[in-house]
């Protein structure tokens, strides 16, 4: 499914699935909610569910929701026989028994990353979801961004040579109070910004890490009582190939990464952002070109793709396995920073990895108003 995700002029429309959104917080308020108008060939928004009353009456009528559940009913919402599919958007620590339970009552899932907070969720996860006949997907929006998926092209076309290094840094200043710095709710900045560097390494390397090593720093600032300021990692893949990468949440913004190759150097600045443009920095032979992908909804596509694996009983990718191998990498990580001592560890490879076919392009969507609800970042 490429381009636009549209039906062919002439074509029967399709069925739409219909979609809770549960948790409305910053992410789905700035980006998941306003997506749907994007998907609505196939998906379609029909409920939501909080544990704020104001958020629930305020965003229902902004987006003429009819239906508004809190989180003690969750199982009315569920069972309700008006919805297909719940787009999960809770804290880290909530994932597994809300997709859980979405799965049992027969209900597709749509989990944003990290997928939980251990590698045992995951796998809870995903037996709920295969014993349910329910497809799990995990929320790589980047899995369907032009920026990186031209980087894997770039990469498996040969023009840098044999890819060596993955060197790369995410960070931001994130705002006192933000749940990302509460541990009890699997917070910090491995799990929140790490993942994204830890997932594009294993998709332009096409490899999974056989060896990790990690340093936490925590600092003086008061923010970082219970989870690290950040976080530095080197991760060694087959065929002699290293990433390394630093995430923090006590830096100046920065998004970016670059692999270096045997040829030549692609550096995508920046690279994991979702309200911005994305660039490529190819450099062969000391001439440098660059090249800009416009910025787009990034979430759109996601539900247009999830739905389409529904309705055509296809297995999604990024699948529950996906999620799992980052969990599992982190992990290590997590064990090696306080052993300080390498890890090593095997990770099953899933059985699809993103490429160019997964692109769906979506303009960018208008900022709407936020409902008790701010970026994690000092903006």
């Amino acid at each position: 499914m490429t381009g636009n995700g549209k039906a062919k002029a002439g074509s029967a429309p399709q069925r739409r699935i219909r979609y809770a959104v549960v948790g409305l917080g910053y992410i789905s308020q700035a980006a998941v909610l306003p997506a749907f108008a994007h998907a609505e060939e196939n998906s379609e928004l029909v409920a939501l569910v909080s544990g704020d009353p104001r958020k629930l009456e305020t965003l229902s009528k902004q987006y003429g929701i009819p239906r508004a559940y809190s989180y003690e009913q969750y199982a009315d919402c569920l069972e309700s026989k008006e919805i297909d599919a719940v787009y999960i958007a809770l804290p880290n620590h909530m994932h597994r028994s809300y997709a859980e339970s979405a799965a049992k009552a027969g209900i597709h899932v749509l989990c944003e990353k990290p997928m939980a907070t251990n590698s045992v969720d995951c796998e809870v996860m995903i037996e709920a979801a295969q014993a349910a006949n329910v497809k799990l997907m995990i929320a790589y929006r980047l899995h369907f961004e032009a920026a990186n998926l031209k980087a894997i092209k770039t990469v498996k076309s040969g023009v840098l040579g044999e890819p060596r290094v993955f060197n790369s840094i995410f960070s931001m200043q994130v705002k006192p109070g933000n749940i990302r710095l509460r541990k009890d709710m699997g917070g910090g900045p491995l799990r929140d910004l790490g993942i994204y560097c830890i997932n594009a390494a294993r998709y332009l390397f096409e490899a999974e890490p056989v060896e990790v090593f990690a340093t936490d720093i925590y600092g003086q600032d008061p923010r970082f009582s219970e989870v690290p300021e950040s976080t530095s990692a080197a991760m060694v893949f087959p065929g002699d190939r290293l990433a390394n990468f630093t995430c923090s949440f006590g830096m100046a913004d920065r998004s970016a990464y670059e692999i270096v190759g045997t040829k030549g150097v692609l550096k995508v600045d920046p690279a994991y952002e979702l309200s911005e443009a994305l660039v490529h920095h190819l450099t062969i032979e000391g001439r440098t070109r660059k090249k800009t992908f416009a910025k787009r909804d990034q979430f759109a596509p996601e539900l247009v793709y999830f739905s389409h694996c529904i309705l055509r009983n296809k297995e999604p990718e990024p699948s529950g396995m996906e999620g799992l191998a980052d969990v599992k990498i982190i992990e290590a990580l997590q064990e090696s920073a306080s052993s300080r001592r390498a890890v090593t560890l095997s990770v099953e490879e899933p059985q699809k990895r993103p490429s160019a076919v997964q692109e769906i392009r979506r303009p960018p969507v208008q900022k709407p108003q936020l409902v008790k609800a701010a970026a994690p970042s000092r903006e």
